[in-house]
């Protein structure tokens, strides 16, 4: 969920302030970029050049940059820039002068200016944090919709012992992650995507295969997990990583992937069919290496169980069920056929005539036939952005329903 965002961190006058390095470290390993606003007490507690080499971003502390230049930082493009404003350690001084509307340093200014979501991480004394005054303007701030990551119980830089620890890095960054994917149009969906080819054995050694490379069923469990779904990828025999997030189960065989989706498809919301089963499965499989004698080898095949079709006809009422059309001729035609023989709610067409489309290629190019006779037409695409044009096409008619 943190993947992509532009997170600004603010870090102010708290001893806490050496946490910021673990928060800074830890966004930037989920793929955040992080840009760092200190103010001028927070320096006394950790080097603004420290935070600057972890984030890999100039740490931005006064309006005019220095050595007298003329030039000054733009607080109101930096704020437009932001996917969240994190405030943390979270001073009892910050609280009160963003209640009150302060602007008398970069960080504040900053933050009135930033139309992004707001999330404050206080740390100070237990009496500070008990006192009225700090409840009040936590309160406020609430009131206007900002996000407080509460502070934990612990010993404190004074000796005492209770509540107003800063919240651990991890769980602040955890707190970000969760917001992010609450936020997501795909957010309580669980979709089931199937990817990659089947391997039919002839042999222990030998199988018929295609060039599916899993590619386009992997950016689909990316993007969904992005956009907020629980997400099972069920692949076949390929080389790729499993997306973050991702709950993923191998298979070999067509049979193989039938049996899991007679077990997963009633769990879920929405069913892609991504991957490119084999339609023959040789009839006997030899429990030994076959030698090569003859000039000929024939191998008697059998079809493959039919999984699409299976998952068309036990599709639940309130199911999306998404399939793939692979053509070389007649695609419209031929991909509407499968449309409606396979009872799917839209089916993805994409043509070998195609430059750059179909197998291995780390592009494609689309178009989406829906059940209610639409045709929408993409442009050749990143596979990554075709999954994403796929995934909004769901949106669309979840938001239907």
């Amino acid at each position: 969920m943190i993947n992509g965002k532009n997170i600004i961190l603010a870090v102010t006058g708290s001893i806490a302030a050496y946490k910021a390095t673990y928060i800074i470290r830890d966004l930037i390993k989920l793929g955040a970029s992080v840009k760092v606003i200190m103010t001028d007490a927070s320096c006394g507690f950790i080097t603004p050049l420290t935070l600057s080499t972890l984030s890999k971003n100039p740490v931005l502390i006064d309006f005019v940059k220095k050595g007298n230049t003329g030039e000054w930082n733009n607080h109101v493009e930096l704020g437009l820039w932001a996917d969240a404003f994190l405030v943390a350690p979270a001073t009892a001084n910050t609280l009160a002068k963003m209640v009150t509307g302060h602007a008398d340093s970069f960080m504040l200014a900053t933050y009135l200016s930033a139309k992004c979501p707001t999330f404050i991480a206080p740390a100070m004394d237990l009496d500070m944090y008990k006192h009225g005054s700090t409840k009040d303007n936590l309160q406020k701030l609430l009131d206007r919709n900002s996000h407080i990551i509460y502070p934990e119980s612990g010993e404190l830089a004074s000796g005492l012992e209770g509540e107003g620890r800063l919240a651990e890095p991890e769980n602040i960054v955890s707190f970000l992650s969760k917001y992010f994917r609450e936020s997501q149009p795909l957010t309580g969906k669980k979709i089931l995507i199937t990817a990659g080819p089947t391997h039919e054995p002839i042999d222990p050694v030998r199988f018929i295969g295609n060039h599916s490379s899993g590619k386009m069923g992997f950016a689909l469990a990316k993007k969904a997990i992005n956009l907020g779904a629980d997400v099972t990828l069920v692949a076949g025999p390929v080389a790729l990583q499993t997306p973050k997030g991702v709950t993923r189960i191998d298979i070999q065989t067509a049979k193989d992937l039938l049996e899991v989706c007679k077990l997963e498809a009633e769990k879920h919301d929405v069913i892609i069919a991504a991957a490119a089963v084999a339609d023959y499965t040789p009839k006997e499989v030899s429990s030994t290496k076959v030698k090569k004698k003859a000039d000929d080898w024939n191998i008697e095949l059998v079809k493959t169980h039919d999984v699409l079709k299976w998952m068309g006809d036990h599709k639940k009422e309130a199911q999306l069920l998404v399939g793939f059309a692979l053509e070389t001729n007649n695609e419209v035609e031929n991909a509407n056929k499968k449309l409606v023989k396979k009872n799917l709610d839209f089916i993805v067409l994409n043509s070998l005539q195609n430059k750059g489309a179909g197998f291995k290629h780390d592009t494609n190019q689309i178009t989406i036939l829906t059940k209610e006779n639409k045709k929408i037409d993409f442009e050749l695409k990143a596979k990554d952005e075709v999954a994403l044009d796929i995934l909004m096409q769901i949106v669309e008619l979840e938001r239907v329903k």
